[in-house]
């Protein structure tokens, strides 16, 4: 197909052509979700000043949960750019 062609058919349909459709929604919540997870799972109580907390290098706080995050980053970008194949 070319530019012409493509342009007439949202035309004969009448219906504009959006860059984002349902799929793509999908996927940006489902990324949401797991940068939402990752930033949860960073979380908890921090050292103060009387007494040292060792939870604050547990392996869940330093890295499931930054790398969880860092692939809901990814997959959002992956999420915008995609595009469903048409049948």
């Amino acid at each position: 197909m070319n530019k012409t062609q493509n342009s007439n058919d949202s035309k004969a349909t009448g219906k504009p052509q959006l860059p984002l459709v349902r799929a793509n929604f999908i996927l940006m919540a489902v990324s949401a979700l797991l940068i939402i997870i990752g930033f949860l799972l960073m979380l908890g109580s921090g050292s103060d000043g009387k007494e040292f907390n060792p939870d604050i290098f547990s392996t869940r706080r330093i890295v499931v949960g930054p790398t969880i995050a860092f692939i809901g980053f990814v997959a959002m970008g992956v999420s915008i750019i995609y595009r469903p194949r048409r049948h």
